[in-house]
């Protein structure tokens, strides 16, 4: 069997929690294909096999692709797995750790049942992003953000629905989320909360002007179009945690990928307890 491993971190702590991990692997003859960008982590590994992008991949056969971070380490998983259906292990290294629900000392106990076993897998939905010019990598986990660049005046995003005019949304931008995101910044900016096994976008302004003006969920099988003005001649697109900056004269289209990321969950975790834990629902302080 051969797995990935992928991580943004580069302190000593996670260079000796992953040479920990490694010599686990090891001992099961279990191959590591280890990220190109964090091979000088291991001191010891230096020299074994590498990825770089979804090819490298799909050659060695890859049967999990581990992050170990917290969720935006997660989230940029995409830009490797893309459409592969590789299950996604994400071990949490960080703070809340919403996504990677697999404790960094869990995920050692529950190695063999891994690799043994079949695992628990939950299906993220995943928004893909159509501009005239193209873009490097037009697809996000949790969001697609529009937002004003270089200017602290409002902007105003011009919407259609299936070719339907629904809303000029007046303020600071607009945020387009799948079901894994309404849990990041959509909620941050009020917007809902939506099941991760929910086939729905969910359109939520930024600071808007008008303050009738509310979140809104759809089916994600329509397909959203959007036209920005703005006084300054660009804006911003954030894809995730990438940003792009385009000029307002472009106009974007939001759809379903067609394709879904595999996120592999603990079985003895559901989304309701995540809410309960991480969110701290049902509990109070006081007491």
């Amino acid at each position: 069997m051969v797995v990935a491993v992928y991580t943004q971190k580069s302190d000593s702590g996670t260079q000796k929690y992953l040479e920990r991990f490694f010599t686990l692997l090891n001992e099961k003859s279990v191959e590591i294909l280890l990220f190109s960008g964090c091979e000088n982590l291991m001191g010891t590994k230096k020299n074994c096999t590498t990825f770089s992008n979804k090819e490298d991949l799909k050659k060695h056969k890859v049967a999990y692709f581990f992050t170990f971070g917290g969720d935006g380490t997660l989230v940029n998983s995409l830009l490797f797995v893309q459409d592969t259906g590789i299950p996604v292990v994400g071990v949490n290294m960080g703070r809340l750790g919403f996504l990677a629900s697999f404790t960094k000392e869990e995920i050692l106990t529950k190695i063999d049942d891994l690799l043994t076993e079949s695992p628990r897998i939950c299906k993220r939905n995943v928004i893909e992003v159509i501009s005239p010019g193209g873009l490097f990598f037009p697809y996000a986990l949790n969001d697609i953000t529009i937002s004003r660049k270089e200017t602290t005046s409002m902007i105003s995003v011009e919407s259609y629905i299936d070719g339907e005019f629904l809303n000029v949304f007046w303020g600071d931008g607009l945020i387009i989320s799948s079901p894994t995101g309404s849990t990041a910044y959509s909620m941050s900016c009020g917007g809902p909360i939506i099941s991760p096994s929910s086939k729905n976008f969910v359109i939520t302004p930024i600071a808007p002007h008008n303050l009738n003006v509310r979140p809104l969920v759809l089916d994600n099988s329509v397909e959203i179009r959007l036209k920005i003005h703005s006084r300054v001649p660009q804006y911003t697109l954030s894809l995730d945690s990438r940003l792009i900056h385009l000029d307002t004269q472009v106009e974007i289209v939001l759809k379903n990928a067609g394709f879904d990321l595999s996120l592999v969950q603990p079985k003895s975790l559901s989304f309701f307890q995540t809410l309960r834990k991480k969110l701290l629902w049902g509990q109070d302080q006081r007491n």
